[in-house]
């Protein structure tokens, strides 16, 4: 493929012995057609758009995301210069030995079409078993037999992540997270750990699912059961209005982000993005992509250019000391506690 765009640089950062962008395509949005659909022709061709204008890293492994990402990475000349990030997610009773853990990663490699996993993401469902341990050890061999090149947490709290990296030293290289503007229970312990122990977290959620835009300022909020919102926005209006703080504050922090916006030619998901980006244990915002019903991946770019000043970033708190944020971790719990 042959870019004829002129694209930004895309920010990397380090992950584990491998340089990635600091912006990664969610594929989420392929395990359901409550999102849109669109034909497997389609989507591939939407990978490569995105490619073309840097995005070389692909994450998620729910419907048949797996299988087209696969699919596609193999029809490359160069796959390898293309990075692809799954999960195990481990949410019923499962026997951790070395025969079923195996299996999950051979079913990946097969399903992604390639001889190791780049990144296996590990979420583990009942923190009351401690299997997650074995689990962690015998992923670390399979690391060494080659069969898996980075092993991170998806949706760990901060004790738990504390726990596997004080067991197991270097072992773990991420965490996906929730993360936003909204949701900012990763301040909290989490961070620490992740600065301590050298890990980067890959947030999701950084855009609430879409209502971080212009396009939702000055509406009236929307109705949960309308039929017109996917899942992922019922999901977020819920934390908006329920826990956050109210519709009505929520059009006040998009105002604010509206007017840093127009200070620097970007848009509202720009001045959101960055302002996680800019943590410094935050390796990659994770956005999700509707790959050929809808995708934005050049005014995303305009993320790299964006500097948020001092004054920029007071105006965005101004609005967050009169929510209810610094209540969620208690509220909801820490970072993945919506998941248990």
């Amino acid at each position: 493929m042959t870019s004829t765009i002129d694209v930004p640089v895309h920010e990397t950062f380090q992950l584990g012995e491998v340089t990635v962008p600091r912006l990664w395509t969610g594929l989420w949005q392929l395990s359901s057609n409550a999102w849109g659909t669109a034909p497997v022709s389609k989507i591939r061709q939407a990978m490569g758009r995105h490619v073309d204008s840097g995005y070389t890293t692909f994450a998620d492994h729910y419907g048949s995301a797996e299988l087209i990402f696969g699919q596609f990475r193999s029809s490359l000349k160069s796959p390898e210069s293309v990075f692809g990030a799954t999960k195990w997610c481990v949410f019923k009773p499962t026997i951790v030995s070395q025969e079923t853990v195996e299996a999950a990663i051979r079913q990946r490699i097969e399903r992604m079409q390639t001889d190791r996993v780049d990144l296996l993401q590990f979420h583990w469902q009942d923190y009351e078993n401690p299997d997650y341990l074995k689990a962690i050890e015998i992923m670390m061999q399979l690391k060494a037999r080659g069969l898996i090149r980075n092993i991170g947490l998806c949706n760990f709290d901060a004790v738990r992540t504390k726990e596997i990296c004080s067991r197991f030293p270097a072992a773990i290289v991420s965490n996906q997270i929730p993360f936003s503007v909204v949701d900012t229970r990763a301040l909290y312990a989490l961070k620490d750990v992740c600065n301590k122990y050298g890990i980067k977290a890959l947030t999701y959620g950084t855009l609430c699912g879409g209502f971080l835009a212009e396009k939702w300022i000055g509406l009236s909020e929307p109705d949960h059961y309308s039929g017109s919102l996917n899942p992922s926005q019922r999901k977020y209006l819920d934390m908006i209005v329920k826990a956050w703080g109210s519709w009505a504050l929520f059009q006040e922090l998009l105002v604010a982000l509206h007017k840093i916006a127009q200070r620097h030619s970007v848009n509202v998901s720009n001045v959101a993005t960055r302002w996680v980006l800019d943590h410094s244990f935050v390796g990659a915002v994770i956005v999700g992509a509707r790959l050929g019903c809808s995708e934005y991946p050049l005014d995303n770019l305009k993320v790299y250019d964006l500097v948020l000043t001092d004054e920029d970033r007071l105006e965005i708190q101004s609005v967050l000391n009169r929510s209810s944020g610094r209540k969620l971790i208690e509220t909801i719990g820490d970072c993945g506690a919506e998941y248990r």
